[in-house]
């Protein structure tokens, strides 16, 4: 084998035929039967093919130029590992093993990630970085033969890099403040809300009435949101490997919270803001007090004018657009998350 081809599960046939298509060779689609793999054999030029490939065939997703082939066992994966290397590493670089074993071994994918990552050091001298490599070595277990790979660490898309700063943190300080979805629908609405405020983590979800309400719609709306929040919270409990933060609800008076929470940051989304853009530095330091940050939103009908007096700033969120009020928690954390960006804060206190 020559080159490893990588490709969502199912598409391996017409990744197999596209890359015919482009560098000719011999492709084997499943190779060994596993799933989302495509070897390439019989190219005259490998390093100009996979070029091609990567230039060609959007269906591959990571392909890899083979630098050695050996058996399927520890040490030989590891003498091999220190042979590329010796060749392939430059004096200084850090570089990561990752290990996918496919089939049945005496051994782990993490077990050939420290005898193989141990056997580069000894070579080569070289620093382990998990986070940040300048190279990353490849094995790839395909039952009984182990394929032996180098690539640059940014060849890897990751979640976060240097200079990308996580904003969990922040969003984590936001309260907020939703008006109640009533009449039709508002079971609906509470369900998508719920779910949008604690896909984010939100600090707290409070539904603020300003006036009487009837209680059944109200009733419906609240039970939504807890309906919505609940499924999404089982689903991130399921995935991330972290705690996650359970959203809670409130009800709460509209007028007597904003009166309780003068001085705070209070940020009203309506449309006769100013535009995001030109709100970067407000926002921006409405979360530079290190409290918490208050962000109004309506239903049907926008927040009453007389609470806009008490807020830091008044943001439009799409000058010229009236969007769905499910929509308004990702616009408004779009809006914030783009604000700390611009100016700088998460640079400072993103980590």
């Amino acid at each position: 084998m020559q080159i490893l081809a990588k490709t969502p599960r199912g598409l391996e046939e017409v990744a197999a035929a596209r890359i015919r298509e482009a560098v000719g060779g011999d492709v084997t689609p499943r190779p060994g039967g596993f799933l989302g793999l495509v070897a390439i054999d019989g190219l005259e030029n490998p390093e100009a093919a996979l070029k091609r490939i990567y230039g060609e065939v959007p269906e591959v997703e990571y392909a890899y130029l083979i630098l050695k082939e050996v058996d399927a066992e520890l040490e030989a994966i590891a003498a091999a590992a220190a042979s590329v290397a010796r060749e392939k590493f430059s004096a200084g670089e850090t570089f990561a093993v990752r290990t996918t074993r496919r089939g049945s071994h005496s051994f782990t994918s993490v077990d050939v990630n420290i005898r193989a990552g141990a056997a580069v050091q000894d070579a080569t001298g070289a620093d382990v970085d998990l986070t940040n490599p300048d190279k990353i070595l490849w094995v790839e277990i395909i039952g009984e033969r182990a394929y032996i790979a180098v690539t640059p660490g940014k060849a890897v898309r990751r979640k976060l890099w240097p200079g990308k700063h996580p904003v969990l943190h922040f969003l984590r300080r936001i309260s907020f403040i939703q008006l109640p979805y009533l009449g039709e629908g508002s079971n609906r609405m509470g369900v998508r809300i719920g779910r949008a405020a604690q896909a984010f983590e939100l600090g707290e979800l409070v539904v603020a009435p300003y006036r009487p309400v009837d209680m059944d719609e109200l009733l419906g709306f609240l039970k939504g949101l807890a309906e919505g929040r609940d499924a999404r919270l089982r689903v991130q409990r399921r995935t991330y490997a972290r705690d996650v933060h359970r959203v809670p609800i409130r009800l709460y008076n509209l007028y007597q919270l904003v009166r309780e929470r003068r001085g705070e940051p209070i940020m009203v989304t309506d449309p006769t803001g100013i535009p995001v853009g030109k709100a970067f530095r407000e926002i921006a330091d409405a979360f530079l007090w290190g409290g918490r940050v208050n962000v109004l939103a309506g239903a049907r009908e926008g927040v009453p004018k007389g609470v806009f007096r008490f807020a830091t700033v008044v943001v439009d969120l799409c000058p010229g657009v009236t969007f769905a009020t499910e929509h308004t928690i990702p616009a408004a954390v779009e809006a914030i998350v783009a604000s700390l960006e611009a100016e700088g804060v998460l640079s400072r206190f993103g980590d």
